[in-house]
């Protein structure tokens, strides 16, 4: 819940904005808003901005953040509704976010049921002719200096295994929507380099992380730093209304 906070109209829309984006989350460890305004503003329906903060939040498509900071520009909100807990933008409004995910945060969306339905319609070419296979377990680690490391047993038609593993250092294309893996480096351990090319190819729309964007939220990736066993990334947020209103 919102700390701090002396004046009473700022707490009631602290809380609202809390139970509004809860309804967003299949869960969360800790949730925290504050909203900044004084009363005079806000009877003109003027906010002077919002700080969110969460730890142990799970959104849509089982993707857990270890940690994720917003801070919102000014926001016109309806000054009536917003009476009744009722955070309703009356014009859009940007925010800065800041994500932190684990490497177990990641293994945990590439093995989701999102990710796995569209892993196993993935068809590539092996030997100049189409193959179907079926992913198994992915396995992510975060080695340190920019780089990810992924592992995974394919099942293929034939009912041959293959074992796919490499090294990559992630970055995030130009409109700050896709994640893309560069300089890719074939572990020792890999049975067919051939495979995981065409895997590569073949996946690249999995990575588009408008996915992940919640409900009156559109975002834009400026900044992806992969560290030893976590990743930050900093975007910025378009908000046409406020998730959960």
């Amino acid at each position: 819940m919102a700390k701090g906070n002396s004046d009473l109209g700022e707490q009631a829309l602290s809380k609202a904005v809390e139970m509004g984006l809860s309804t967003q989350l299949d869960s969360a460890e800790t949730l925290e808003a504050e909203i900044h305004t004084d009363p005079g503003a806000l009877m003109q329906g003027e906010v002077e901005s919002a700080d969110i903060q969460g730890q142990g939040l799970v959104i849509k498509n089982d993707l857990r953040t270890e940690e994720l900071k917003v801070r919102t520009d000014g926001m016109a909100i309806d000054p009536i509704k917003a009476a009744f807990g009722n955070i309703e933008l009356t014009r859009p409004t940007n925010a800065a976010m800041a994500v932190k995910l684990t490497e177990a945060d990641i293994e945990r969306a590439c093995n989701s049921d999102y990710i796995q339905r569209k892993l196993q319609k993935l068809e590539v070419k092996l030997d100049d002719r189409p193959v179907q296979m079926k992913v198994q377990q992915v396995q992510i680690s975060l080695p340190g200096e920019g780089r990810v490391a992924i592992a995974t047993d394919i099942l293929l038609d034939s009912g041959e295994q293959q074992h796919v593993a490499f090294s990559a250092a992630p970055v995030v294309d130009s409109q700050g929507y896709q994640l893309m893996l560069n300089d890719v480096q074939m572990e020792p351990n890999n049975t067919s380099e051939p495979l995981t090319q065409s895997l590569l190819a073949a996946a690249n729309d999995l990575f588009d992380l408008r996915q992940f964007s919640l409900s009156g939220m559109t975002f834009q990736v400026e900044r992806l730093d992969v560290q030893k066993e976590h990743m930050t990334l900093q975007a910025k947020a378009h908000l046409e209304k406020f998730p959960g209103s």
